[in-house]
C-alpha cells in the first residue's frame, strides 16, 4: 500500500510539476500578446493625439481667416457707405489695406485703382450685442490727402495674425482701409 501511495504522490507531482511548467508557459505567452496590444494601442493613442492637435491648428487657421474677411467684409461696406456715389465706374471698385505712414491717395496712386474716395477707419468688439445701447465698433474717415493717424497698430499689413481678435479691451483699436477705384 505503501508503494502505492507513493506511486500515486509521484504520479500527481508529475502532473501538477507539468502543469504548473504549462501554465508558466500560458502566462509568459500572455504577457507578450498584452505587451504587444499594449504597444499598438499606445501607438494608437500617439497617432490620435498627433491628429488632434494637427486638426486644432488648422481650426485655429480657418477662424483666424474668417476673423479678416469678416473685417475685409466689414471694410468693403463701410466703404460703400462712405462715398457719395457709393463707387462708380465700369470695374469693381477696391478695398485696400491703408500703410500707417502713407495718404490713401498715394496707396491707391499706386495700383490700377489709383483714385481714392475715402479712407477709413474701422473696429468691432467681439461677442454678441446684449443691448441696444452698447457700443459694438467705432469708425472714422479720414480723408484721402493725409495719412491720418500713423499709429502702427492701425496698419494690417504690420499686425500679427493673431491681431484680428483683438479689441480695444484686448490690445487693439482699429484697422485702416483704403476705398479706391479706377478712375
Amino acid at each position: 500500500m505503501k508503494f502505492l501511495g507513493i506511486f500515486l504522490l509521484a504520479v500527481i507531482l508529475s502532473t501538477v510539476s507539468g502543469q504548473t511548467t504549462s501554465f508558466k508557459d500560458k502566462v509568459e505567452d500572455l504577457k507578450r500578446a498584452f505587451g504587444a496590444v499594449l504597444d499598438d494601442t499606445s501607438a494608437e493613442i500617439a497617432g490620435l493625439t498627433a491628429q488632434l492637435q494637427e486638426m486644432k491648428e488648422e481650426r485655429a487657421e480657418l477662424d483666424r481667416a474668417h476673423a479678416w474677411q469678416a473685417l475685409h467684409m466689414a471694410a468693403a461696406a463701410a466703404c460703400r457707405g462712405s462715398t457719395a456715389s457709393g463707387g462708380t465706374g465700369p470695374w469693381g471698385n477696391a478695398v485696400l489695406a491703408k500703410e500707417n505712414t502713407r495718404s490713401c491717395n498715394q496707396v491707391c496712386g499706386a495700383t490700377v485703382f489709383s483714385r481714392c474716395d475715402a479712407d477709413i477707419s474701422i473696429s468691432g468688439y467681439t461677442g454678441q450685442a446684449t443691448s441696444y445701447t452698447q457700443r459694438l465698433g467705432h469708425f472714422y474717415n479720414y480723408g484721402c490727402g493725409t495719412p491720418g493717424n500713423t499709429h502702427v497698430l492701425f496698419d494690417e499689413v504690420k499686425a500679427g495674425k493673431d491681431d484680428v481678435f483683438k479689441d480695444i479691451s484686448t490690445g487693439n483699436w482699429y484697422y485702416r482701409f483704403c476705398c479706391c477705384r479706377k478712375p
